[in-house]
């Protein structure tokens, strides 16, 4: 990665992943409740992840980055999507928790989708500036080598966000599905009914 000024708290997303795991939900979602399930709100899901993650309100800087696959130019299970004209070097601000600012990066030719999120985790463990880190990583494909990198993480508070449990120590963990579900407008009164 290159030289960042980054915030005390990052999130780091595998966007193929997480733009799958969004539809699966509405895929399945959609028979279960029989309605149509929107596209996910990409706001509200990252300000549920930085709450999973443990960032307080107040005025926070949170720095988002999403690794996309080479060619791919948009999620297509969110709003707003696409990389380079709606979430690249774009920022919003959340009332209660403070600045998010998003930034994407593209896998090249030189390296594979789970190479530079590994990679980049590793560099994002080793930052000094780095408090708190939320990551989304696609633990099925890369899952070994991430808990390995957590395993030496120091200093920093460090959240996995994954659709089950996962083992392994230097962090802690959410299930991804709630702040997705969250984010696509389902209500947990609709699945207990």
């Amino acid at each position: 990665m290159e030289k960042t000024k980054w915030s005390e708290n990052v999130i780091l997303v595998d966007a193929d992943y997480v733009d799958a795991v969004a539809f699966n939900l509405i895929v399945n979602f959609e028979r279960m409740l029989n309605r149509p399930i929107p596209k996910a709100d990409l706001a509200q899901w990252l300000v549920c992840a930085a709450l999973d993650g443990g960032v307080g309100e107040g005025k926070n800087d949170i720095q988002v980055v999403f690794i996309h696959g080479k060619g791919r130019k948009a999620l297509d299970n969110f709003t707003p999507s696409d990389f380079e004209a709606e979430l690249d070097g774009k920022a919003f601000c959340d009332g209660h928790l403070g600045e998010f600012k998003l930034s994407s990066v593209q896998v090249e030719n030189l390296v594979d989708g789970d190479a530079l999120y590994l990679q980049s985790l590793e560099a994002l463990v080793d930052e000094k500036g780095i408090k708190r880190l939320v990551i989304v990583p696609d633990v099925e494909k890369y899952g070994l080598r991430v808990r390995e990198i957590l395993g030496r993480a120091e200093g920093k508070d460090v959240t996995l966000l994954a659709m089950e449990p996962q083992a392994g120590r230097g962090f802690r963990q959410e299930i991804l599905g709630y702040s997705l579900m969250n984010a696509l407008g389902i209500r947990g009164d609709e699945i207990c009914d």
